[in-house]
């Protein structure tokens, strides 16, 4: 299994229900295909660096998995025919990136149990 982050940016028209909702279906295709999620951040609502769609705005969602190569394939297929996805990217995570997003959650979740 190789370790992989997803980022996907949502339309903007979207209410909370709508977009959780779009979230959930990306996540289900993961697990049904095998795949451990390890993080998932949302973003929130923002600024594009340009344009997309005649939006300039988004909501910016991330996923943190492992899984087979195999399921790439089909979770960019979900994303290519869902049509609140405007945007996405995945990459495959070599073992300094990995290192560098343990330590950046273990990091988050310390400054969390402070607050």
């Amino acid at each position: 299994m190789n370790h992989y982050e997803t980022v996907f940016i949502l339309t903007p028209v979207l209410s909370d229900v709508q977009m959780k909702e779009a979230v959930d279906k990306f996540k289900e295709v993961l697990v049904s295909e095998g795949a451990e999620i390890i993080n998932e951040e949302n973003w929130g609502l923002r600024k594009l660096a340009y344009p997309i769609q005649k939006k300039s705005t988004g909501f910016y969602q991330l996923l943190e998995f492992n899984a087979d190569p195999s399921v790439i394939a089909k979770l960019e297929i979900n994303f290519r025919r869902d049509e609140r996805v405007i945007r996405f990217l995945t990459f495959k995570m070599d073992k300094f990136a990995a290192e560098y997003a343990a330590k950046r959650r273990s990091v988050k979740s310390k400054d969390v149990k402070e607050n």
